[in-house]
């Protein structure tokens, strides 16, 4: 089993992403980390943000995952702004520290969305695909959840469980 880790990027730390992770983690046994308990500066080309929270947590997931899962609300038509500053920071070590940044080269990369409607719109996953295939990495899919006023339906965890099945076996193709 490839060892993975789901990168929660909600402004809530206890919310609808966070159960959708929960359900998630249950299915692979993949590590969480809450990037809404970080302290994470934006990306700045004068490198200024070297003592934040990004670089240690950025080679601890380098050095010892096969797997990253994004799982990020819907603000706004797009990831969040903890995910967008989070892939941002990643320049950091295509500048400096190139041998970390050259570490995401062959790693799988998932994406999980969660909202309180079961539709997302038209180009959501493109710049996860894009940065997948600039930086080397295998591009897992992207699936698309919600929550309703009971929960988790039955139709979306079996959704979260045909994503997490793949995320350690065959090729996963988008599934909105």
């Amino acid at each position: 089993m490839k060892k993975g880790i789901i990168i929660q990027a909600s402004s809530r730390s206890i919310g609808n992403t966070s159960g959708i992770v929960s359900f998630l983690q249950e299915q692979t046994g993949y590590d969480i980390v809450d990037l809404n308990t970080k302290q994470i500066g934006h990306f700045d080309y004068e490198f200024k943000n070297q003592d934040d929270d990004f670089n240690a947590l950025f080679k601890d997931i380098v050095q010892h995952y096969d797997v990253i899962v994004f799982a990020t609300p819907i603000y706004w038509y797009t990831m969040s702004g903890l995910l967008k500053v989070f892939i941002d920071r990643i320049s950091d070590f295509l500048k400096i520290e190139k041998d970390f940044g050259r570490r995401l080269r062959g790693m799988q990369m998932g994406v999980v969305s969660c909202s309180d409607e079961d539709e997302v719109f038209d180009g959501f996953a493109m710049p996860f695909e894009e940065s997948a295939r600039y930086l080397g990495m295998h591009y897992k899919g992207h699936i698309h959840t919600w929550i309703e006023k009971k929960g988790i339906s039955k139709e979306v965890k079996a959704k979260i469980k045909a994503f997490g099945d793949s995320l350690t076996t065959a090729q996963y193709t988008n599934n909105k």
